[in-house]
């Protein structure tokens, strides 16, 4: 179901009040007396359990005087309050399949729509001043990538040196001739010896 428009209806007013109108023949007649000073054919609907009271003018006039006049006065002992009734304007009766804009993103996925197409991928970026800087340093050398201001660091890039103390790093070539140094052994703690009678 659309709803198109929600318009303010001149002609209807609703009132909060309470449960005594509704329970006592005498606050009801009462209450009603009220609105038929302004307009004589008034009509008057009540919702109980909501406690609201839908009131019909055949006038407009009649309708926003009895609201400027009666809104927030005392009834019963308690405020009452009243507001224009609103009218729903709706576009069709039936419910109406939802657009087919974003269908496809469903899962499973629908077709898609007529006249899609896949997005290219954009290219990656590739800074070749960096890797061309950082290809010419060589171990304990520094490169600066961005300036420090008064606000944001400095980023600079440190190359380490080789764990075995060479200057030049080996290729992967090299590594696979080079017999591996074993690893260490783990020695595995010795479990005390039990002897009755005596608590660890």
């Amino acid at each position: 179901m659309h709803i198109k428009t929600t318009k303010c209806n001149r002609f209807c007013l609703v009132a909060s009040v309470t449960s005594q109108v509704f329970n006592r023949p005498e606050a009801q007649a009462s209450f009603e007396a009220l609105f038929r000073s302004f307009d004589p054919e008034v009509q008057f609907q009540y919702f109980k359990s909501f406690r609201r009271v839908r009131i019909s003018f055949s006038d407009a006039l009649a309708a926003a005087e009895a609201r400027l006049r009666l809104h927030k006065t005392d009834l019963n002992g308690k405020e009452m309050r009243l507001y224009f009734a609103q009218s729903v304007h709706i576009g069709s009766p039936r419910l109406e399949p939802p657009k087919p804009e974003k269908q496809f993103l469903i899962s499973p996925p629908a077709s898609p729509p007529i006249g899609w197409e896949p997005s290219p991928d954009a290219m990656p970026v590739v800074n070749y001043d960096l890797l061309c800087a950082i290809s010419k340093l060589g171990p304990g050398d520094k490169y600066e990538l961005h300036t420090a201001t008064p606000t944001t660091p400095s980023v600079v890039v440190h190359v380490c040196e080789d764990e075995r103390g060479d200057s030049s790093a080996l290729d992967d070539s090299d590594q696979d001739d080079k017999p591996r140094t074993p690893r260490p052994k783990i020695i595995q703690t010795r479990r005390p010896d039990y002897v009755p009678g005596v608590e660890q």
